[in-house]
């Protein structure tokens, strides 16, 4: 009875935080001259999920799941997780007790090694946060050292730069047990001030002066943990580098040498007045799309001026840092595999890139071109780069929320005197985009909403508006980037009306399917007594209503939609069903007003002819392979389109037009936007909009060109805008 109630809290995943200060690092172990390895195991499992397994004696075991706990977890984890499938290994541990401090697993209470009563379906395995700790060196073999480097800074031993951020200068130090310890200088390379600035979010280095630190330094008491530090340039980690520790309890002398001092050149983003006549270009042919903060998200190139993305075989650190240093950040974080920034929908150039790490772009590594049975948009390739510290999150916080992902926006701001306090920040004229760039600022990922009255979360007693007239364009780094106020004007000042956030770590991304819009468009003179409830759905140009009704007809340019959720959320209207308009004409509830714009516009970007679609039905239509429909509209059902599935607006339905009756022949834009208010938060917003080339003649269309907005490079945009327009039907 005990071990069946053991293995019932067991089977509840253990969603851990990566940042635990467990390093799985044995400090006296049972044989010293062995050390401890730790692995995940099991198919199919994700990347941070698995089998947990225990390398000792020579041989991997397993650990029986009796007394299995989140404190264990908590000892053991770094990318692990509970999945099916039986170990056919031997048991090493049993009846495991961790308090969640321990630095090895072997510290735990057990039975002792090799001591079980289990059999293999009994095996332990966790599911971990998808997030690594600093100095993860390995994708699944955690070589267990107790001397392990995970923390390194620079301290700025210059007054006025200890105040600027970012510090791209001074002193190299470790975290060592409650303090900080120093790097012996003797035989330092550029090649180590090469990974030690990637670590820390830059993507290139500079000469120092070191007889500038040399007079400093020789008066300071420097206690040097580490020496003969030997990279190749390569590494993503001072981690990963030959390197040599102080013994226990000793102090290096370093005699000849002194501190490691480096000097680390910043990214445009990151770059403030240095003096710098010519900042450094990041690349124009690769980009990151769909992550939540900036330096993360699904890596594409570009090519034969398209963009198209990579896919995920042998997608390692090395190839994620060359990305991340050609767009101006440091090195890999992370190397996302399975589409973990969600999916792309143009063409997928690139597979088995293999970077030796020192490449300046993913152009210059070697790759395989592939085909489509290669690789699907699943196995898009996606990075997380190293960023320099900042501080942003030091001065926003959320108050008065149920949990730490929403709350009122408050800022901390100083006066004239240099007295900090906290501030709220206008509701008015708030909206998705601020409360993307808020989200960001928290680190708390994407907005799922931005609130312009917050009466409901009144628990703090700061009062004072101290930014108003916010306006983002919801690419900052923080609020302060934003456009703003120079003196705050809020006409409604009282707290309630203080502007809120709810964030969230997923969101959704909705992307039309550009070549269906070009395949299926035609003309239609539709009888004007068959468009009543079009017309009550206001669906047709405005001379409509100057019609002789029910006789003539009006010209309708028809096409079907169909709108793919490619993000990493179910995309759900933002009003609840409750709040739904009935509309008894077509029969259905409207659960968003304006689901998509649908406009054709001259050269010059003037409208003349537009049409406005309700989402009278969000539900899927159909899904990829392996994902089950979630949302159907029948019987007041529950309306959204799911991660992986699309909803289809076929072309014979209501609505699904531009009214072109009074449009005259010539060369114009279709351009059709989803979700065009931002009413719903997204984790792109860019990808929302889709334009086509047309060319009419009076009697028939015809479309070419069609491409989501960012879809091309900024010279065929250009000359997309200059397209002059076709002379027939026949495509050049």
């Amino acid at each position: 009875m005990e071990k069946s109630r053991h293995r019932q809290q067991f089977a509840f995943s253990l969603l851990l935080s990566l940042w635990l200060p467990c390093c799985l690092a044995q400090t006296t172990p049972s044989n010293a001259t062995e050390r401890l390895k730790v692995r995940l195991s099991g198919y199919p499992r994700k990347h941070n999920e698995g089998r947990v397994e225990l390398f000792y004696k020579g041989e991997w075991g397993t650990i029986c799941d009796d007394d299995f706990s989140i404190a264990n977890a908590n000892v053991l984890c770094r990318q692990l997780g509970f999945v099916s499938g039986q170990g056919k290994r031997k048991i090493w541990l049993d009846n495991v007790l961790c308090s969640g401090g321990e630095k090895s697993i072997e510290f735990c209470k057990s039975r002792g090694w090799g001591n079980s009563d289990c059999t293999h379906d009994e095996d332990a395995g966790v599911v971990c946060k998808d997030e690594r700790i600093p100095g993860f060196v390995d994708s699944n073999v955690i070589d267990v050292d107790e001397n392990r480097i995970e923390e390194v800074r620079l301290r700025s031993v210059v007054a006025m730069s200890r105040k600027k951020l970012p510090v791209t200068e001074g002193v190299v130090e470790v975290k060592y047990k409650d303090g900080w310890a120093q790097i012996c200088d003797l035989g330092w390379t550029i090649k180590n001030t090469h990974v030690v600035c990637g670590m820390l979010g830059f993507p290139h280095e500079r000469k120092v002066n070191k007889n500038f630190y040399k007079l400093y330094l020789d008066r300071q008491k420097n206690h040097f943990h580490i020496h003969s530090v030997a990279c190749t340039g390569t590494e993503i980690h001072l981690a990963a580098c030959p390197l040599e520790y102080s013994k226990r309890n000793a102090t290096f002398t370093c005699e000849g040498g002194m501190a490691a001092v480096v000097s680390c050149m910043p990214g445009p983003l990151f770059m403030q007045n240095n003096g710098l006549k010519k900042k450094p270009k990041i690349s124009s042919t690769v980009r990151l799309k769909g992550g939540a903060r900036l330096g993360e998200g699904r890596v594409e190139v570009l090519k034969d001026n398209e963009w198209g993305t990579v896919c995920d075989d042998r997608w390692n650190l090395q190839s994620a840092s060359v990305v991340c240093r050609e767009l101006g950040f440091g090195s890999a974080k992370e190397a996302l595999t399975g589409a973990r920034m969600g999916q792309g929908m143009g063409p997928i150039y690139m597979n088995e890139v293999k970077c030796l790490g020192q490449e300046k772009s993913i152009w210059n590594c070697p790759f395989k071109n592939i085909t489509s049975e290669d690789c699907q948009h699943s196995e898009d390739a996606a990075v997380r780069c190293n960023l320099p510290y900042m501080g942003f999150e030091n001065s926003i916080r959320l108050t008065g929320g149920r949990t730490r992902y929403e709350g009122r926006v408050e800022l901390l701001s100083s006066d004239s005197n240099g007295t900090q306090s906290w501030g709220l920040v206008c509701g008015e004229s708030w909206s998705t985009k601020e409360a993307m760039v808020a989200c960001r600022q928290l680190g708390l990922g994407y907005a799922n909403q931005g609130l312009q009255e917050t009466w409901y979360w009144d628990s703090s007693n700061v009062t004072d508006m101290i930014m108003s007239g916010v306006k983002c364009t919801g690419n900052e780094m923080s609020l302060s980037q934003c456009q703003h106020h120079k003196t705050v004007s809020c006409q409604k000042a009282a707290a309630k009306f203080a502007a809120g956030v709810i964030c969230s770590d997923t969101a959704s991304d909705l992307v039309l399917h550009a070549p269906l819009v070009q395949q299926t468009v035609y003309i239609e003179d539709r009888p004007l007594h068959m468009l009543y409830c079009a017309a009550e759905e206001d669906c047709l140009s405005k001379s409509a209503a100057k019609a002789n009704w029910p006789y003539g007809h009006r010209r309708l340019l028809r096409f079907s939609s169909q709108i793919h959720n490619i993000g990493r959320a179910d995309f759900k209207p933002k009003a609840g069903r409750h709040s739904w308009i009935w509309h008894a004409c077509h029969g259905h509830y409207h659960s968003m007003n304006i689901f998509t714009h649908y406009d054709l516009m001259n050269a010059n970007g003037t409208k003349v002819a537009e049409g406005h679609k309700a989402s009278f039905c969000l539900e899927d239509s159909d899904c990829q392979e392996g994902v089950s429909k979630r949302y159907e509209c029948a019987n007041f059902g529950d309306q959204g389109i799911t991660v992986g599935c699309w909803d289809l607006y076929r072309h014979d339905i209501d609505c699904q037009w531009i009214d072109i009756t009074d449009v005259r022949p010539g060369n114009y834009i279709l351009q059709i936007v989803i979700n065009p208010n931002n009413e719903v938060a997204e984790s792109d917003f860019t990808n929302n909009a889709m334009k086509c080339n047309c060319k009419y003649d009076g009697h028939r269309i015809w479309l070419h060109n069609c491409h989501i907005g960012d879809a091309f490079s900024e010279e065929a945009e250009r000359r997309f805008e200059k397209y002059p327009g076709q002379l027939n039907n026949q495509i050049p």
